[in-house]
């Protein structure tokens, strides 16, 4: 979130937009390579179907990869439409479908939200490191977010490596000890919460089984690397304004993973701001090609997926008010 506040910072003295030179950049679009760039991103939730299935598996050993693909198509299209409150759609809906216990879902969510946390800060870390050795000059609001950035990206490594330890082997400890201390409560309360404990702990067993644990680390790494290609194949389409190695796309994306924590319901908003930011102040883009690079990119991430997203929906009997109460509900 440093980087997001900085990126907002920077822009408060931003020169006069030019609407002219941002439709131009739109105008001399290569759009093959648009086209290209959407076979990543479609792949890219397969990969999230096949992680949360290694999930399910204590739960539920052969999960329909189907079922889960179609829950996470919805979920993301719930993000954009609602915000945050739709990250609590997909889990429900995989539970529903699935019929597993919600709360189990829920601990897979986190541990989804762990592991892409993870990966997020590899991929900035890569970013700070190929900026230093590199020598490439920076303004002091980028310098600034490199040095804070730094600080941030080494205290979250250890605290989601501590958090995942903790997982996968004090669930089942703290959950006994919790049952203790609440058995002074009624019986219907008690039992209650002694069954969502239980449910809990059975979410995050996959992380117990190494073979478990290599298979969800190794679908990240796919996942991101899907991202980073998509990001390449639309800087590829910007060929007459960028010029982006696949280097450059790795610093990018580094730069650009904490954006998307920040998400605007029907807007978007941190991974637009850190993109331009990153755009104009690292690689010394003009804020209009910038901007609507940016804005190609919130579509790509997030908008593409909504057609798709509400016609499973429909197609599942649910329409956009069902899936605003339900993210709400269960958030």
């Amino acid at each position: 979130m440093v980087v997001v506040v900085v990126c907002l910072a920077s822009r408060i003295s931003a020169p006069v937009f030019d609407w002219r030179l941002a439709a131009a950049a739109f105008a001399g679009l290569d759009w093959i390579w648009i086209g290209v760039a959407l076979v990543p991103v479609a792949a890219s939730y397969y990969v999230r179907a096949l992680r949360w299935a290694v999930f399910l598996k204590p739960l539920k050993p052969h999960p329909s990869i189907r079922n889960l693909l179609a829950a996470t198509v919805v979920g993301f299209t719930a993000i954009t439409l609602f915000g945050r409150a739709g990250e609590f759609v997909r889990p429900y809906l995989i539970a529903l479908k699935e019929k597993v216990p919600f709360p189990s879902q829920l601990a897979a969510w986190l541990l989804e939200r762990i592991f892409d946390l993870l990966m997020a800060l590899l991929f900035f870390a890569f970013a700070m490191m190929r900026i230093t050795a590199t020598g490439v000059h920076v303004g002091p609001r980028i310098a600034w977010a490199l040095a804070a950035g730094g600080r941030f990206v080494a205290a979250s490594s250890v605290g989601l490596l501590v958090l995942l330890f903790a997982m996968r082997h004090f669930a089942d400890p703290v959950r006994r000890y919790l049952t203790h201390l609440i058995r002074f409560w009624p019986e219907r309360h008690f039992a209650r919460a002694e069954k969502l404990l239980v449910a809990w702990v059975q979410g995050v067993e996959s992380i117990r089984s190494d073979a478990a644990l290599l298979a969800i680390f190794l679908y990240s790494v796919l996942e991101w690397t899907l991202i980073a290609l998509s990001y390449w194949c639309l800087a590829r389409s910007f060929t007459a304004v960028l010029h982006f190695s696949i280097v450059d796309v790795l610093i990018f994306v580094g730069f650009i993973s904490f954006g998307s924590a920040v998400q605007i319901p029907g807007i978007g908003g941190g991974l637009q701001v850190v993109a331009v930011a990153v755009l104009t102040e690292l690689f010394r883009i003009r804020l209009e090609p910038a901007t609507s690079f940016a804005m190609l990119i919130w579509v790509l991430s997030f908008v593409v997926v909504v057609p798709f997203g509400l016609t499973i929906a429909v197609r599942e009997g649910l329409d956009w008010r069902s899936l605003r109460r339900m993210g709400h509900a269960e958030q």
